[in-house]
């Protein structure tokens, strides 16, 4: 049978949902999309009229679809130059999903997006679908055609596994911009003694350039050798100017639930840097400058209000 306007309205009803669930089970804005789009030639080829649950069906394609591209994505990676780090995402972004609890919220941030990975797929699927979706293990269960006590036996392991990475402070979004102008002050005082005040001892900065962008291929360890790259990396040259086609602006906003810097030249973002806060001060920098995946931070940006810079580098 033929697709319908009203088959087409359902799907584009659930659209925002099955991104947000696909992004953070790839952790990537572009193959989220893929899936999504992929999810909606399934639909478009089935006899949805006799589909019971619209929501039911697309997430489980879904699900499976992601699931056999995280294999994939797992070989790639392997391969890939440097440091990998997931697609940010910007502040309204309807990707970032729902945000009503802690779970929620933390299931997005870098740091935790970064120790899905340490997940088996099945993992990954059970958690990103029971914490960040409310999802019953009865459906996952149905969804990941396993029964009812693996889902909670593999929940169980995953929440351990996130749980052995570092603990996440949330902050709102005042002290977010308190915290972004203290670090901005700080690194471009020339000075590394006020950025080591603001570190924790096991800070840590990763750059992802995918071998397009110069990025260190190792992180960054430890205040003082934090310190000492944020201050090199907000000292102005001629060399940097070059490198990036001119003087960007930054402005701040937050990224995946967390304070961030986003970096723009001539309206297109060429970097995004996510603070990660606790209560002992910030404790890692994940700086994303691969063009690749920046693409969507680009279209938003372009769609919306930010405001006036908060300096201009380089």
């Amino acid at each position: 049978m033929a697709m319908t306007m009203n088959d087409v309205d359902r799907f584009e009803a659930a659209r925002p949902r099955l991104e947000a669930i696909a992004y953070r089970l790839l952790g990537s804005a572009s193959e989220a999309e893929d899936a999504v789009q992929e999810t909606f030639l399934r639909w478009q080829a089935a006899d949805v009229d006799h589909i019971e649950v619209p929501e039911a069906w697309l997430t489980k394609v879904l699900t499976n679809l992601c699931l056999n591209q995280l294999s994939s994505a797992r070989a790639r990676r392997e391969t890939y130059v440097g440091q990998w780090l997931p697609e940010p995402v910007l502040a309204g972004d309807p990707m970032l999903g729902p945000a009503d609890t802690a779970e929620q919220r933390e299931s997005v941030s870098f740091a935790v997006l970064a120790l899905l990975e340490r997940l088996s797929p099945n993992e990954r699927a059970v958690y990103v679908l029971r914490e960040a979706f409310d999802y019953p293990h009865r459906e996952i269960a149905e969804i990941l055609d396993i029964t009812e006590a693996a889902s909670q036996q593999i929940l169980h392991r995953a929440k351990k596994h996130v749980a052995d990475g570092k603990a996440r402070t949330e902050v709102d979004e005042a002290a977010a911009r308190r915290i972004v102008d203290e670090f901005l002050a700080a690194a471009t005082s020339g000075r590394t003694e006020p950025l080591v005040r603001l570190l924790t001892q096991d800070a840590i900065s990763v750059g992802d350039g995918g071998g397009k962008v110069p990025a260190r291929a190792k992180a960054f360890e430890g205040a003082l050798a934090v310190a000492k790259f944020m201050r090199g990396l907000f000292k102005p040259g001629k060399a940097k100017r070059d490198l990036v086609g001119g003087s960007p602006d930054v402005y701040a906003t937050t990224a995946n639930g967390d304070p961030a810097l986003v970096v723009v030249l001539d309206g297109r973002v060429i970097g995004v840097m996510c603070l990660e806060v606790t209560a002992e001060g910030i404790a890692g920098f994940r700086n994303q400058v691969n063009p690749d995946k920046l693409e969507r931070a680009t279209r938003l940006w372009a769609a919306t209000e930010h405001g006036d810079p908060l300096l201009r580098i380089f």
